[in-house]
């Protein structure tokens, strides 16, 4: 995408960040919350579609699709169409590449990589957006987010789903009982982790059993030490990943990642856990959790949501600490585009773009949408109302999440790639420059330089 002046982009995301600080530990959703609720009249016309059948593919799971299913069950209503969700698997290209080659694509699919969006682009499997979805996204999106759904000047897709990447969700009663409060910066999160291993509790939970969670460490980490401008050149691989930013990068992460006892089950453990329960295993146990704290974007919330914690009471966040001069706030997202040049197809992506369908998914709670004419009443709590505020007012200026703009041989591959060289650092801190080595590798062989 086109991108504003690293300066310009920096300064509106620290001031995103600031502004999420300031507002999420008032500790939950009451006196904040504004009156009223989302509007309930329909804002976005559909046409009838009745006897109609249509698929989806995602690769959402559990409580994530459940609450995606009832934004398709508004659309069957208002439509008369039948939609089917069809689970996908990672990488997402592989998955819609057999089911075309087998002539049974999905109608819409979501995809979570920039990198999937213009692989399928390149196999000419994906339809451009048609006029009522463009008129949607003209109305509703930022400059930048349309622009994350076009390849090659042509818009092929919506960015239904955001994330704000950059954040630390944690056990309040852990930390109250360790004495411990949020910390700001790289070394008071290591010094707070300490405190609270020391006290029996393990620092952090991290799900090393999900490459992509280990990607966004990283990212986080670089970009707040390296800066944007570097992060820009990493994520198009115009330097190497054998730079010394990243071994500053990987040499910090280790600071973490080499303490057994700040990891909860230690290094096997963490490598053996996946996402969802390292999120559920934050927040049960009353004071004494498996861990204090656990990283990973607003999503994080559907899975609090598993529990009995309370988001704003028994669960706070944080933004991810400053590593360098300023904290950093990563963006990633989940972009609708039509497989098939059907009417319905180009409904649903429609729908998809306007604050209809987000409102739906966001009053259920673990969801930002980058649609700006979402009404913040829809989100079910302070907290994740002023997330998608952090994220509405850095506008254009963000920076998108690195390994889902890579090729996703590099970027989006279970057991390859990225994904795979972390967890091998994560199971090894020690081996910097292997890591680097591995990375670079599969990198050159990724981007073909």
């Amino acid at each position: 995408m086109r991108r504003r002046s690293a300066p310009a982009a920096w300064t509106a995301l620290a001031a995103a960040g600031a502004l999420l600080l300031a507002g999420c530990g008032d500790g939950g959703a009451g006196k904040s919350d504004p009156p009223g609720g989302p509007s309930a009249a329909p804002r976005v016309q559909l046409p009838r579609l009745d006897g109609e059948k249509l698929e989806v593919s995602a690769v959402w799971t559990g409580p994530e699709q459940a609450n995606f299913t009832k934004v398709l069950e508004e659309f069957e209503k208002r439509t008369g169409a039948s939609v089917a969700f069809v689970p996908a698997q990672d990488p997402i290209v592989t998955f819609l590449g057999t089911k075309i080659a087998g002539g049974q694509p999905p109608d819409v699919a979501l995809l979570p990589q920039v990198g999937a969006l213009t692989a399928a682009v390149q196999n000419k499997w994906v339809q451009p957006v048609g006029p009522e979805a463009k008129a949607q996204l003209d109305k509703n999106y930022s400059q930048g987010w349309k622009e994350l759904g076009a390849v090659g000047g042509t818009q092929y897709g919506v960015y239904y789903k955001a994330a704000n990447k950059s954040l630390v969700w944690y056990n309040a009663k852990a930390f109250e009982a360790a004495g411990v409060q949020p910390p700001k910066t790289w070394k008071e999160l290591i010094a707070a982790a300490d405190t609270l291993s020391a006290s029996g509790t393990p620092a952090v939970s991290v799900a090393g059993a999900d490459g992509w969670t280990l990607t966004d460490w990283f990212e986080n980490v670089y970009l707040s030490q390296a800066g944007p401008e570097k992060y820009d050149k990493l994520a198009k691989h115009e330097i190497k990943w054998t730079d010394d930013s990243v071994r500053q990068a990987l040499t910090t992460l280790a600071e973490l990642f080499g303490r057994k006892d700040f990891l909860a089950g230690g290094t096997s453990g963490a490598l053996a856990t996946e996402f969802p329960k390292s999120v559920t295993q934050t927040f049960t146990g009353g004071d004494r959790p498996a861990a204090a704290m656990v990283f990973e974007g607003d999503f994080v919330a559907v899975n609090i949501a598993q529990t009995e914690a309370k988001i704003g009471e028994d669960a706070l966040v944080f933004p991810f600490p400053a590593v360098g001069a300023k904290a950093p706030v990563v963006s990633g997202g989940d972009v609708a585009v039509a497989l098939k040049p059907s009417k319905g197809a180009q409904a649903l992506l429609t729908f998809l773009a306007s604050p209809d369908a987000a409102e739906i998914q966001a009053r259920q709670g673990g969801f930002v949408s980058p649609n700006k004419a979402v009404d913040p009443a829809a989100y079910p709590n302070a907290i994740q109302r002023r997330i998608a505020e952090a994220l509405i007012a850095a506008g254009d200026d963000f920076r998108f999440d690195m390994s889902d703009q890579a090729p996703a041989a590099f970027g989006g591959t279970p057991g390859a790639g990225e994904w795979k060289a972390l967890q091998d650092f994560l199971a090894n801190p020690s081996d910097v420059a292997g890591t680097q080595a591995r990375l670079e590798a599969d990198a050159a062989k990724a981007y073909g330089n």
